[in-house]
């Protein structure tokens, strides 16, 4: 879902970096006020294993793309929202700097449609109500289920909306939408399983890791700490994370990701 700069004029690139912007600056001061070290080492290792997951691309059967996981409800769920926005957006940066996965001028779009969505909307509107205290196996299998495709049908809808206000390509709109929304479904219904089953292991291992209240405002002010995992759950996690990130190369399908085969379905060439 990773937009290109061929897809935004400066205008919409500008003002989506602003409102990227803002949301990182308020995510910054909100895991500063928290001042709570023992998530630090979590929010590590979990960006490395984010952004891991995210270099594996796999194959959507009978469409001829690919699709990879995001990452930002399992972030939000261990860190909160804004702890799991600010480490999701590090994954982003990196990518783009490092590895060219979106544009430059698009990385506001692209922090919006995956980070902002995921872990400020997706999470706290969907998420918590369906998942409630996380005692139920079926809840949180479902709440994760539902949650994340309304993540991935919700980024499909902003990048839609972006490159149409944008105006540079002359892709018709609704046409593009209804290929974005059908490609993402099946990748959010695997990322829906992936991440329930995710957190039902972590659940067994730590249950007081789910569900916390951290980096977030309190009415009364209070410091409001997380459960420190165990620090072979930690291991485990960076373990997997250095593993995935070892064989991604190997395994990762060379398909076009749910956007590209989006856009050769409706212009009929790729996304340059």
């Amino acid at each position: 879902m990773h937009m290109t700069d061929a897809l935004v004029s400066p205008v919409v690139a500008g003002s989506m970096g602003v409102v990227s912007g803002v949301l990182l600056v308020v995510a910054a001061r909100r895991v500063k006020q928290a001042d709570d070290e023992a998530v630090v080492p979590l929010m590590g290792v979990m960006g490395a294993f984010v952004f891991a997951v995210q270099m594996l691309n796999f194959a959507i059967p009978g469409t001829g793309a690919s699709g990879h996981l995001v990452g930002g409800v399992l972030l939000a769920s261990l860190l909160g929202p804004w702890g799991g926005f600010l480490v999701l957006t590090s994954v982003i940066v990196i990518q783009c700097l490092l590895f060219a996965d979106g544009g430059l001028m698009a990385l506001g779009c692209n922090i919006f449609n995956m980070a902002a969505c995921s872990t400020l909307l997706a999470y706290p509107l969907l998420f918590r109500p369906l998942a409630g205290n996380g005692a139920s196996r079926r809840r949180l299998f479902a709440a994760s289920l539902v949650t994340c495709v309304a993540t991935l049908e919700l980024g499909a809808v902003c990048v839609a909306v972006e490159t149409s206000l944008s105006g540079i390509t002359a892709l018709p709109f609704f046409r593009f939408l209804l290929f974005m929304l059908a490609i993402h479904l099946p990748i959010g219904l695997c990322e829906g399983v992936a991440t329930a089953t995710l957190l039902g292991f972590v659940r067994q291992q730590r249950s007081g890791m789910l569900w916390p209240v951290p980096f977030s405002a309190s009415t009364d002010s209070r410091r409001v700490t997380v459960a420190s995992p165990r620090w072979h759950l930690w291991a485990g996690l960076f373990l997997a994370a250095l593993l995935l990130a070892g064989f991604a190369w190997w395994i990762a399908s060379a398909l076009p990701d749910g956007l590209e085969w989006s856009v050769e379905q409706v212009a009929g060439e790729a996304l340059q």
